[in-house]
């Protein structure tokens, strides 16, 4: 089985976490590739309903090693949170690797979050305060604190009061903020050292003994393409890279590796958080398909912007990531609409444009629509393509044929069962 990475092909939201643990049934191991805990993976299945910020979601399958990737950033607090709530439902966690290049979110990095976010006013960027910006400004600053420093207390203690010398320079100046205790910081993590360390593993030669006996591998990203660091909607956007080349790095898998990228879609738009979305519907519509949807943020629980599908979008997003499949989700969510929507492309000063343009252009696009008849029929019951209504084939085929790529799998509910392949 190829390497699969699986990957958001819109602004997130898109149901990632119930593709990657129906695909981990038949995986033998999963790997989280960036991103930290403001992700928020909702799962449905035979053991219940479950919500992950970090942890992997083929944590369910008890054959399939689950690794949180060096492109990770870990609150090691969640982390565990997250564990023992699992545990407390009988899920066997002692399959799950932390890898110890990952870098560790610290609580200095959620107050700064915080901080800046307040700071920006009405500029702000609408962030989860979650801390992975800052995690990630550390990284890149290479000031950054991996999660294999814990193997040595007294360094991992330096490098905290490193930290904390200089991030009270920037609080006590920029916010007038008391000043953080490093011993303290370091005695709050270190408390969590001795429930982590089986978890802590150079995993780079774990994955690949699994390349090299040709085991079935998924790559489990978070957020997606328009939420990309460069590509996306900036400075609206993630601070990491959820693409498919991204998963190449953040799991330490070469690119050629990869031989099979799921990009998922819902059955329309959805976003959190500020920056362009040219399908946006500030109607009875969109509000219409935020409550059959049940559009609130798993991590935020804030109500999610709701739109049309735009395939502009996600050509686009197809041309970052060379998607060899498309699945798509939520297609229930749409069976009531006598009427259905797609935007094919945008006008911006007079002119067409088939992909999303330049950042500073990206909110002067007016999107341009194609109207098509909807089933009004129930496919929360549907279980092969055949079997959908006749209108409900021609919409997948229509969004096949202005992506660019083939649709390989379709989900209509939120159980793992509701998943079929095309």
């Amino acid at each position: 089985m190829p390497v699969t990475a699986v990957v958001g092909a819109q602004w997130g939201d898109e149901g990632k976490g119930k593709i990657v643990d129906w695909l981990a049934e038949q995986a033998d191991m999963v790997i989280r590739f960036q991103g930290g805990n403001n992700a928020g993976h909702t799962v449905v299945n035979d053991l219940g309903e479950f919500r992950l910020h970090i942890v992997p979601c083929g944590i369910f399958n008890p054959q399939t090693k689950c690794i949180i990737g060096t492109g990770t950033v870990v609150s090691p607090t969640v982390l565990l949170e997250e564990l023992h709530e699992l545990q407390s439902k009988g899920i066997d966690t002692k399959n799950l690797l932390l890898s110890a290049r990952a870098h560790l979110l610290m609580p200095y990095h959620v107050l700064l979050d915080k901080l800046e976010e307040q700071a920006r006013g009405n500029n702000s960027l609408g962030t989860t305060l979650r801390g992975i910006g800052p995690c990630y400004v550390d990284k890149v600053q290479r000031s950054g604190i991996q999660v294999g420093d814990l193997l040595d207390p007294d360094y991992f203690r330096q490098k905290v009061h490193r930290q904390v010398r200089d991030k009270n320079v920037l609080l006590q100046a920029l916010y007038s903020y008391e000043a953080l205790d490093a011993d303290q910081i370091a005695d709050e993590v270190l408390a969590m050292r001795d429930e982590l360390l089986p978890h802590i593993k150079d995993v780079l030669p774990i994955i690949h003994r699994a390349l090299a006996a040709d085991e079935r591998i998924v790559l489990e990203g978070q957020l997606g393409a328009l939420k990309d660091l460069d590509w996306g909607t900036y400075p609206y956007v993630t601070s990491s890279n959820p693409l498919a080349g991204g998963a190449a790095v953040g799991a330490g898998i070469p690119p050629h590796q990869i031989k099979d990228v799921i990009g998922i879609v819902k059955a329309y738009s959805t976003s959190v958080g500020k920056g362009a979305m040219p399908t946006e519907l500030h109607d009875a519509t969109g509000e219409r398909i935020r409550v059959i949807g049940k559009e609130f943020g798993a991590t935020t629980g804030r109500p999610r912007r709701c739109g049309w599908f735009d395939a502009a979008a996600v050509r686009y997003a197809h041309m970052l990531n060379g998607f060899t499949r498309v699945c798509l989700t939520n297609l229930d969510v749409l069976d009531s609409f006598s009427e259905i929507k797609l935007c094919v492309g945008y006008e911006l000063d007079g002119q067409v444009v088939e992909t999303f343009p330049e950042p500073h252009r990206q909110e002067q696009v007016t999107p341009i629509y194609e109207t098509l008849p909807g089933w009004e029929a129930d496919t929360t019951k549907i279980r092969s393509f055949a079997d959908l209504p006749t209108n409900a084939q021609r919409y997948v085929r229509r969004i096949e044929e202005l992506v660019g790529a083939p649709i390989g799998i379709i989900s209509v509910g939120p159980e793992r069962s509701q998943t079929f392949f095309v």
